[in-house]
């Protein structure tokens, strides 16, 4: 799991113990965006500081660093290939960039929809000034990495073709600023967040399959969601790993929103601590929601308690909730030879177990499997001098002054013993 800092330090952390397992230094300024590659080796940091830095988690190196003229909104790594990525900047075009050159390729991507041609000079000249106005906030990219899902600021969502870099279709979607769009794992389903204070959820089509026409596509949305009650803007919002539920943040409001995609309603309210809350994000694998807070900047977990299934622990066990009689089988409580029981045992001792080999994951995608090594001991844990280990797998923050040699104090009881002269 990933942090940032104000001072734009990344922060990773090991869930497994709470301990910092990495620190990233090489933003001056706050970063705004995180994004991990596929095997979760290479991480990309965009920050104020008008840069955005590829990281390798094996050693915590930078493997590039990369300037723009304007400070960046968000940026997000290729689905296959960490060294392309795709940034949104502000007041300024998106750029596409190609870093595996020594030095790096920018390219331009356009903001302007791509609409009919209306009749009339007057309707062309009209639209291109509304269009110079246009500007992207965000962009994603779809799971197959072959299109450019782009959100601007006048509420247009256009898909733009990443080898030719050109707007393949575009639809209006709201009236406000596109925040914020995530897909699913599957990329089927796109979630978006605008200033106007709704969410939508919509189905995304496989741009790149064969025969799909662009002029006649059309997206629509499947939900809208918001704050009937006190219609607060949202903050962040996120799918659940299986892109059922979709989570939310709000301003000035303490609680995490959860929808339910197939009613389309309400779930629940995850409460929260005493403070606003910002980024929210589902584990893509376990159970439980990250959020950090506004004030404190701390990181809060909801999770569940899932109940002990003793089934598990063999094929034919079968929980009761009471008493019955059992009734043993003819031969199940047999007693055998002692010359018999030894042969088993020597038996299965000669086999051998491999308990190094760990199998790969099936997957269409061929890519290299990545782990980050687990923080087994805390004192191992890179939390330098603000956070100190108090216990396996508890850290706390460091008191004021704790572990200080104060000159006056530790001197004092030392002049005290000395003889004086009269």
């Amino acid at each position: 799991m990933d942090s940032v800092s104000v001072d734009g330090t990344v922060v990773i952390f090991d869930i497994e113990t709470n301990g910092v397992a990495r620190k990233l230094r090489g933003h001056t300024r706050q970063v705004q965006s995180l994004s991990w590659s596929r095997d979760g080796r290479y991480l990309l940091s965009s920050a104020q500081d008008w840069k955005s830095i590829l990281w390798d988690l094996r050693d915590g190196t930078r493997l590039k660093t990369v300037r723009f003229e304007a400070p960046v909104y968000i940026a997000e790594l290729h689905p296959t290939n960490h060294l392309l990525f795709v940034a949104s900047l502000f007041e300024d075009q998106p750029m596409l960039v190609d870093v595996s050159g020594t030095i790096p390729v920018k390219r331009q991507l356009p903001s302007a929809p791509k609409r009919p041609r209306l009749d009339g000079t007057e309707h062309n000249e009209k639209q291109a000034t509304q269009d110079a106005k246009q500007s992207t906030c965000v962009t994603i990219f779809t799971v197959q990495g072959d299109h450019i899902i782009a959100g601007t600021n006048k509420g247009w969502i256009n898909i733009i073709e990443v080898s030719s870099c050109e707007t393949m279709h575009s639809s209006r979607l709201c009236s406000g600023v596109i925040i914020l769009l995530r897909l699913t794992a599957s990329g089927r389903d796109m979630v978006s967040n605008a200033s106007d204070r709704i969410i939508r959820t919509m189905s995304i089509p496989n741009f790149a399959q064969p025969g799909l026409n662009m002029d006649d596509l059309k997206l629509d949305v499947e939900h809208k969601f918001q704050d009937t009650i006190n219609n607060r803007p949202f903050h962040h919002v996120s799918f659940s790993p299986t892109g059922d539920y979709v989570a939310a943040s709000a301003l000035m409001n303490h609680d995490i929103y959860v929808w339910e995609r197939r009613k389309g309603t309400l779930e629940d309210f995850l409460e929260g601590p005493k403070e606003e809350l910002g980024v929210v994000e589902w584990h893509p694998n376990r159970p439980f929601v990250a959020a950090y807070g506004l004030e404190s900047g701390c990181i809060y977990f909801w999770s569940i308690n899932a109940p002990q299934r003793w089934s598990a622990l063999a094929p034919d066990f079968a929980e009761v909730e009471e008493n019955i009689e059992y009734v043993e089988r003819e031969d199940e409580f047999d007693i055998h030879p002692l010359e018999e029981i030894h042969k088993r045992r020597l038996d299965l001792e000669n086999e051998t177990v491999d308990v190094l080999t760990v199998d790969p994951i099936k997957n269409d995608v061929e890519e290299e499997v990545f782990s980050m090594p687990v923080l087994l001991d805390t004192m191992d844990s890179d939390s330098e001098e603000e956070v100190i280990a108090v216990g396996p797998g508890t850290m706390r923050r460091k008191s004021p002054g704790e572990g200080r040699n104060y000159t006056n104090g530790a001197n004092s009881t030392d002049e005290q013993n000395k003889p004086r002269r009269r």
